[in-house]
């Protein structure tokens, strides 16, 4: 359990959100490393792992035009299957990852290519934008780092738009509830 995810956890359960996962190369990582946190239950639904590009548009709407123009490896894809996983699973917020962990290219695209994808609430008195984000990365190494670098990315940028999205005092109140930790 890494404490980007207890993070997470503990900001949704203040929060009173939900989350879903979609996951393509992380098979099923992201969704493991968030429920490995105790308490996960209370903001964890669900996720669902769409390897196969034709599930990606079957189970969570992704444009099919859009994945037999470009393939599943994919910045508009990553965001669609956030959005998609939000909607299907009924969730304030959606992340998703999508990619190339090797150990060949797949639909033109090198291996360590790596697209991860948060969809939350727009909220004009939030300190984010809300709505989409999508975060190009370029990662280095194996098959099993590559993985594991992507669920890190993943939970780092909902964290940081959960953060953003946090008031200095609801932060300071929440540190308080929580131990301060």
């Amino acid at each position: 359990m890494s404490s980007t995810a207890t993070d997470v956890v503990r900001l949704l359960t203040v929060k009173g959100e939900t989350l879903a996962v979609a996951e393509s190369l992380t098979g099923g990582l992201v969704a493991a490393e968030i429920t490995s946190v105790p308490g996960a239950s209370k903001v964890f639904r669900g996720s669902v792992t769409a390897y196969a590009t034709d599930l990606k548009h079957d189970l969570l709407d992704v444009d099919a035009t859009l994945l037999a123009a470009r393939g599943a490896v994919d910045p508009q894809v990553a965001a669609e299957m956030a959005v998609g996983v939000r909607k299907a699973l009924g969730t304030d917020w959606g992340i998703a990852t999508t990619g190339v962990a090797g150990p060949d290219p797949q639909d033109g695209q090198a291996v360590g290519t790596v697209f991860v994808a948060v969809d939350g609430p727009v909220g004009a008195d939030s300190g984010s934008a809300g709505g989409g984000k999508v975060e190009a990365l370029r990662l280095n190494g194996d098959r099993a780092e590559i993985r594991r670098e992507s669920v890190r990315s993943v939970l780092a940028l909902l964290l940081k738009e959960l953060a953003g999205e946090q008031t200095g005092n609801e932060r300071a109140q929440d540190t308080e509830r929580n131990g301060g930790f």
